[in-house]
């Protein structure tokens, strides 16, 4: 199935100015920053997450704990995504209890991934608290999840999908909106 480019929804600048915004969020909701501790789930989330420990480090001169969450191994449709899935890193090598979770991620869609991060870190321990950051919501939810810290609101069709590309891995940052390109 191919994608066509239908809309640039933001740049980079954009991006940079909404997890500022985020993250000052985030920390006038837990003044004492020294009960969060941030995970970012994979690929995208995880990227995110450090760029917003990054701008806590400068903020409040604090260095968070950083966690990385794959949760294919807890998808409901494992069977569905391929006989080998590609599994990636989890990475928790701090005690959980009694902190703040800030689970990121790049784009909330049906809630579904949400719900398997969930899972997978109460895996971990029990937090004090699990707080959700996406940087896009696109709607369209099929369990009753939703974000704490939201950068923006998207409302997008079913036949339209989100592309979320960050610097580090796909050489630019932008959030775009592509759409099937219709056949014949």
């Amino acid at each position: 199935m191919k994608f066509k480019e239908k809309a640039k929804i933001l740049s980079s600048q954009d991006i940079k100015r909404i997890l500022h915004r985020l993250t000052h969020q985030i920390l006038e909701k837990n003044p004492n920053p020294y009960e969060l501790v941030i995970v970012g789930i994979q690929t995208r989330g995880v990227y995110l997450a450090k760029r917003i420990k990054e701008i806590i480090r400068k903020v409040e001169d604090v260095e968070l704990p950083l966690g990385i969450l794959d949760i294919t191994l807890y998808r409901d449709d494992l069977t569905m995504i391929g006989e080998v899935p590609l599994v990636k890193e989890t990475k928790i090598s701090f005690d959980l209890s009694d902190k703040v979770v800030i689970l990121i991620d790049d784009v909330l869609f049906t809630g579904r991934t949400v719900r398997c991060a969930l899972d997978e870190i109460m895996d971990f321990g029990r937090p004090k608290r699990i707080e959700l950051l996406v940087l896009i919501d696109r709607g369209h939810r099929e369990l009753p999840i939703r974000a704490d810290f939201v950068g923006k609101n998207i409302p997008t069709s079913k036949k339209e999908l989100v592309e979320v590309r960050l610097t580090e891995i796909d050489g630019v940052d932008e959030v775009v909106i592509l759409e099937k390109e219709e056949d014949g």
